[in-house]
């Protein structure tokens, strides 16, 4: 008869913290999904009773969502980042914005392995859905001014605000993928910039028109 392995309890240490476990579900759901977020999964990785859980959060919708407010205040950070007009050059800012988004992806796989199962929550959950109709609001409404500054037009600044969304949410996607080649990213920032950013500069737009008059 095979025995059983049994989970060593933490009998070191200070107590654990409200960040401890928040960490913990983060894990949970990046390993799992949501569908994985329970509070003995957690406390088993933790190596703790489940007793330190309810010193901290009152029950696993509370667990949920202090998990998601965190989720939502470090896309907020982010967003704060990405704000700044770095340069007087429309294309120069836009071209930042790009490379700090998608550095973001890259070097940091767990968060976007987090957003696609909070987004996979979204498609069942109407709470999860208006958070992430928030938060992609929030990330469009400053593409939008980005790209205003480029064209000078409200209604491209839009568009092109929706299609960078895309191209980066699409980046968000390919660079999850545990086999990608290294250059896959300055591939993806190489067709992004050249499509959506460069072909819109004033100075470009333009030449294409002069160029068009003549053919």
């Amino acid at each position: 008869m095979k025995s059983r392995k049994r989970t060593r309890l933490r009998t070191e240490g200070p107590p654990l913290t409200r960040d401890d476990w928040l960490d913990g579900a983060f894990t949970a759901v990046v390993e799992g999904g949501f569908d994985n977020l329970r509070v003995l999964t957690i406390a088993k990785a933790l190596r703790v009773t489940c007793g330190s859980f309810y010193w901290h959060f009152t029950d696993h919708a509370d667990l949920l969502a202090a998990l998601l407010a965190r989720w939502r205040d470090r896309q907020s950070a982010i967003d704060l980042e990405l704000q700044p007009e770095s340069s007087a050059d429309p294309q120069h800012d836009l071209e930042h914005m790009l490379e700090v988004a998608l550095a973001h992806i890259g070097a940091d796989l767990e968060h976007l392995r987090f957003e696609l199962a909070l987004r996979g929550l979204g498609r069942r959950d109407a709470e999860v859905a208006q958070l992430l109709a928030e938060v992609d609001a929030m990330r469009l409404r400053l593409f939008e001014h980005k790209f205003e500054r480029l064209t000078g037009d409200p209604k491209t600044a839009s568009e092109l605000a929706i299609v960078f969304y895309l191209a980066v949410v699409g980046s968000y996607q390919a660079l999850g993928r545990p086999t990608n080649p290294p250059q896959m990213k300055d591939y993806l920032k190489h067709l992004i910039t050249k499509y959506v950013i460069q072909r819109h500069a004033p100075a470009n737009v333009a030449r294409n028109a002069r160029a068009k008059g003549r053919a």
